[in-house]
């Protein structure tokens, strides 16, 4: 988005990123309506079909009158097929469609997640994609969360917590200036939970940026290096810090190549993954991500997964997170880890460490799904492990 949307004023970049993630989010649904629109099948990567997908959800998702929206498509047809796009989008629009709520899912994500999670998941995940995300904020002292909770309009399902009842500018609100709380998802904020108070002992936070997670832990009172190998990533994580004048060392590394100077008492690790779990702020997610890439993406984890337990002090304590809806990249991971590493157990997650309407499984660990606070709003997709290395 932030190279096609170079030059471009606030508002017609918001409409960009509108059309954008719209037409991904509802793509089975609009291809649906172009395939009976015509006679013969258009290939899915013809210019002609994402034109007509751009040109139907400005129309039926964002309220786009007819010859507003198909004035905006056709440009993008210039030396294509003009007369195409233009007769099949009159054809729809004269049958005056709409688009089922919820969305369809891909037919490939459908039948990977009820192969993992049950018939019950898909359509919970289809509900999920049919709601705006909401809002949620982290405060840098949870001992304002009554305050800020009121100030705001929100409500609070932990301390340190405040969940928006709407979508205002969140730049413009109070307290951010001041840098009194930054947006992090509720799923998303439990992984440091999870580390308590710091009182001063030394965590690393890997692949930390943007920094939510290193800002929770410096103002939990733990000594943060926050270690990315993304430099762009990571001027966003300073900036965070300095917005809320928090502090925290910043290493740019490789993990793979990059080990720390000694042992430390505490390790966050969020792994790199499939990012399935933020499919509802990120629809192209459902699209782009595959069994290859899933696979690709849990031998990461893995190999950063066993790094990581070098580094931990005997006694130590390691999160490993992924914002993820796969099995692969969460408890088939950790279960494997675990096989190989006899030194490490599993640190099992109590209820009261978490936001009211979020358990811990059997197991031990911690897994939100799509129906994790559905009445509320709803969560991103996480796993979250927390494992104890054996005192030596």
């Amino acid at each position: 988005l932030h190279g096609a949307a170079q030059g471009l004023s606030q508002p017609d970049r918001a409409l960009v990123h509108a059309i954008a993630a719209e037409t991904l989010r509802h793509l089975p649904d609009l291809d649906a309506l172009i395939d009976g629109a015509t006679r013969q099948r258009l290939p899915d990567d013809a210019k002609a079909r994402m034109v007509l997908r751009i040109a139907l959800v400005q129309l039926l998702a964002l309220g786009t009158a007819p010859h507003a929206a198909i004035a905006t498509a056709l440009p993008l047809v210039d030396g294509g097929p003009r007369k195409l796009v233009h007769g099949v989008f009159g054809t729809i629009t004269r049958a005056a469609p709409s688009l089922p709520d919820p969305p369809a899912l891909p037919a490939e994500v459908v039948a990977r997640w009820t192969d993992l999670w049950g018939d019950a998941m898909p359509p919970a995940a289809a509900q999920a994609y049919a709601m705006r995300p909401p809002v949620d904020l982290s405060l840098r002292d949870p001992a304002e969360t009554a305050r800020w909770a009121e100030a705001l309009g929100g409500e609070s399902f932990a301390p340190g917590h405040v969940r928006l009842p709407g979508h205002d500018a969140v730049p413009t609100l109070p307290g951010f200036e001041e840098g009194a709380w930054w947006v992090q998802d509720i799923a998303a904020s439990c992984p440091a939970r999870l580390l308590g108070p710091g009182e001063g002992r030394a965590v690393l936070d890997l692949c930390a940026a943007p920094g939510g997670k290193t800002m929770q832990l410096a103002a939990a009172g733990w000594q943060v290096t926050a270690v990315d190998q993304s430099k762009k990533r990571l001027e966003r994580l300073s900036a965070n810090l300095a917005r809320t004048s928090l502090k925290a060392a910043i290493v740019q590394a490789d993990l793979r190549q990059w080990e720390p100077a000694e042992a430390v008492d505490a390790i966050l690790l969020d792994a790199p993954c499939s990012a399935t779990g933020i499919y509802r702020r990120h629809p192209d997610v459902l699209h782009r991500i595959g069994q290859r890439q899933i696979e690709e993406a849990a031998a990461l984890q893995a190999e950063l997964l066993e790094r990581a337990a070098q580094w931990l002090r005997p006694g130590g304590t390691l999160i490993y997170a992924t914002c993820s809806l796969e099995k692969a990249e969460g408890e088939e991971q950790i279960e494997q880890f675990l096989q190989s590493r006899p030194e490490y157990r599993i640190k099992p997650v109590e209820a009261a460490e978490l936001p009211l309407g979020v358990a811990p499984l059997p197991e031990g660990w911690l897994r939100t799904l799509p129906d994790t606070l559905a009445e509320k709003g709803g969560a991103d997709g996480f796993f979250i492990a927390r494992l104890a290395r054996a005192p030596s």
